[in-house]
C-alpha cells in the first residue's frame, strides 16, 4: 500500500518524534497532548480534538496500537487498524502530529513529550489521569474537556449490532 504522502509527515515515530519536538519547542509552540484509541472517528471525537487544539499551538495525539486497543477493548476491537486510524487523524486540519504507542497507558510517551497541556475527557478525575505527575513536575496544565453528548464509538457499535 502506497503511503499517503500529504499527511505522512504528521505521522511520527520514535525516530522523528524527538526532532519534531525540538522544532516545535524552538519555535516556542505550546504543545497539547491527548491520547486514545479513536477507533471509529465520529462527531464527538472531532469536537473533543478541535477543543483540545484551541488550548495551544500544537495538537499531538498518542494513538493506541492495534494490540493495545485489543487489550483494552477486547478481541473485537479495533474496527479500523492503526494505519487507517492514524491516517484519518493526521488528515484533520487541527491535528499536528500522531504517534502510536503500544503500552496500555501513554505514560512513557507523556514522559518523552512533556507537553505544556495534557487533555483528557471530563469523565476522568484529575488524580485518575495518567501522567499527571509528569505534567505537574514540568509546570504544565491538566485540562478536561466535556464530551459531546450522545456520541461514542460504543453507542455506534451498539446501534450497528441492533440493526443487524
Amino acid at each position: 500500500m502506497k503511503k499517503l504522502e500529504i499527511i505522512n509527515f504528521k505521522i511520527l515515530d520514535e525516530s522523528n518524534l524527538k526532532q519534531q519536538l525540538a522544532i516545535w519547542r524552538f519555535l516556542n509552540k505550546k504543545i497539547v497532548f491527548t491520547n486514545g484509541c479513536f477507533d471509529i472517528i465520529h462527531l464527538g471525537h472531532i469536537d473533543y480534538l478541535s477543543k483540545a487544539k484551541d488550548l495551544g499551538d500544537i495538537l499531538l495525539i498518542g494513538l493506541n496500537t492495534d494490540d493495545s486497543v485489543k487489550r483494552l477493548k477486547g478481541n473485537n476491537r479495533p474496527i479500523k487498524n492503526q494505519l487507517e486510524r492514524s491516517v484519518l487523524l493526521a488528515s484533520l486540519q487541527f491535528v499536528d502530529g500522531v504517534i502510536l504507542f503500544d503500552e496500555d497507558t501513554p505514560y512513557n510517551l507523556i514522559k518523552k513529550v512533556k507537553p505544556e497541556i495534557l487533555v483528557k475527557g471530563s469523565d476522568y478525575k484529575k488524580e485518575e489521569i495518567v501522567g499527571v505527575d509528569i505534567i505537574e513536575s514540568v509546570g504544565g496544565e491538566i485540562i478536561t474537556i466535556d464530551f459531546l453528548e450522545g456520541y461514542s464509538t460504543t453507542s455506534i457499535l451498539d446501534k450497528i449490532k441492533k440493526d443487524i
